[in-house]
């Protein structure tokens, strides 16, 4: 005898509870999206605007492994007994034939009303809808916690039989790769320009980057040597572009202080204007007594350290020294700035033309010294610089050798062609994309 549909109050009731479980699902389902797309910088913002909803879900969302794995629990929950319900109900209706017919209806109801609407909706204004969901949302969390470290205990015991280790207290999102990515994209969308970029990826980079990377070398390091004639060393001072200059004694290797041209020329002054005085008086100046003592920090320093150093110590300039304290170059607080606004020039810099030049055939000239990292910002290349800071120092990296003049290399889809060597330094080089 075939079944007939019987249209009692039992089915009623069932159906019911099956279109209540089906709001439970899409109330999950949305409240998941809401809270991990959610802005926590806007959510911060309303938080502190005295949006007490925005505080909840600021405070759920710290541990988003614990609040992912409440929601999963809770929607798959109701997911299989509303499935179950639906099933029972219509094997009841229409026999063996129910089970086929409620997996159909299931899949579109969950699908369309349980998956697709709920997220869209949370998608389109997450922070509004975080905040409305993490008052409820917080006492389920706290009532399948137990449960949700079980589930937590023992996925990390499965994974760390294959060799994975996992980390309790890391978060499913870093926030400084969440912010490089959100510019990134915006730039590859056209609505964040260029410099934009550069900026503010150079401002989350300092901490990641080191001293040695960005420091002025030392064989481009002009010194004063103590022992020079005092009009000799006026003459350096007041031909030289810098206002720091270092004071070495027998070796330039002997650091024994930093000049600065204000301090030089105020001890002239004093010199000539003083009592008995005269022009000559300022060309006895002994140099180490106007020289301040030097600074000196090690190369593996990170830029985002030394700038506060900098700061600090209301210095502007530090010598850099390897892990035997030999020298190994400078570094200023303008270095430091110029890895985020880009190169600072005033009126005493030497006019020079741009780093990157193209050729006639359409190549890229560049000095050998330039880094890499100017490069990519430049060019909007990825050259890596994990294994040297120039472009030349990755060049002879990769080829293992110090080339000649016309030898050609292809590695990271670029042709790199040496057009300038001085003794074992590659000064000049011709790049073009493969």
């Amino acid at each position: 005898m075939e079944p007939t549909v019987t249209f009692d109050s039992a089915f009623f009731i069932t159906a019911g509870v099956i279109a209540a479980l089906l709001l439970l699902s899409a109330f999950f389902s949305g409240s998941e999206t809401a809270l991990t797309a959610a802005s926590r910088g806007k959510l911060r913002t309303q938080a502190n605007k005295g949006s007490r909803g925005a505080a909840r879900a600021l405070a759920i969302t710290e541990d988003n492994e614990r609040l992912i794995g409440s929601v999963l629990l809770g929607n798959n929950l109701v997911n299989i007994l509303a499935t179950s319900l639906a099933t029972a109900l219509f094997t009841r209706a229409f026999g063996e034939s129910g089970v086929a017919l409620a997996t159909l209806v299931m899949t579109l109801l969950v699908l369309i009303f349980a998956e697709v609407l709920p997220k869209t909706y949370a998608i389109t204004r997450p922070e509004g809808a975080a905040s409305a969901v993490a008052g409820p949302i917080g006492m389920i969390v706290t009532v399948f916690a137990p449960m949700v470290s079980a589930v937590r205990w023992l996925v990390r015991g499965v994974l760390r039989i294959f060799g994975v280790r996992t980390d309790p207290d890391s978060h499913i999102l870093a926030v400084r790769e969440e912010i490089a990515g959100a510019i990134q994209l915006g730039h590859s969308e056209g609505v964040v320009e260029k410099e934009d970029r550069d900026r503010i990826l150079g401002a989350l980079d300092l901490s990641d980057r080191t001293v040695e990377e960005i420091m002025l070398h030392r064989s481009g390091i002009q010194m004063i040597n103590a022992d020079d004639d005092p009009r000799d060393i006026l003459n350096q001072c007041l031909e030289s572009n810098h206002t720091r200059l270092p004071v070495f004694k027998d070796d330039p290797e002997n650091i024994i202080g930093v000049v600065h041209a204000k301090d030089l020329f105020r001890a002239i002054t004093d010199r000539v204007s003083g009592s008995g005085g005269d022009a000559e008086s300022a060309f006895t100046l002994d140099i180490s007594e106007v020289a301040k003592e030097p600074y000196f920090v090690p190369e593996t320093t990170s830029l985002d350290d030394q700038m506060r150093q900098f700061l600090r110590r209301r210095s502007h300039f530090a010598l850099v020294v390897d892990e035997y304290g030999s020298l190994q170059g400078l570094i200023t607080l303008e270095d430091i700035l110029e890895e985020i606004v880009g190169e600072i020039t005033d009126e005493f810099d030497e006019d020079t033309d741009h780093p990157i030049r193209k050729s006639d055939d359409g190549q890229f000239l560049i000095e050998g010294a330039m880094t890499i990292r100017d490069l990519n910002r430049a060019t909007d290349w990825n050259l890596p610089d994990e294994e040297a800071n120039t472009v030349a120092g990755l060049v002879i990296h990769e080829a293992q050798m110090i080339p000649t003049v016309g030898q050609v290399f292809s590695f990271h889809g670029f042709r790199f062609e040496v057009i300038g060597r001085t003794a074992n330094r590659i000064t000049g080089l011709k790049i073009r994309p493969l």
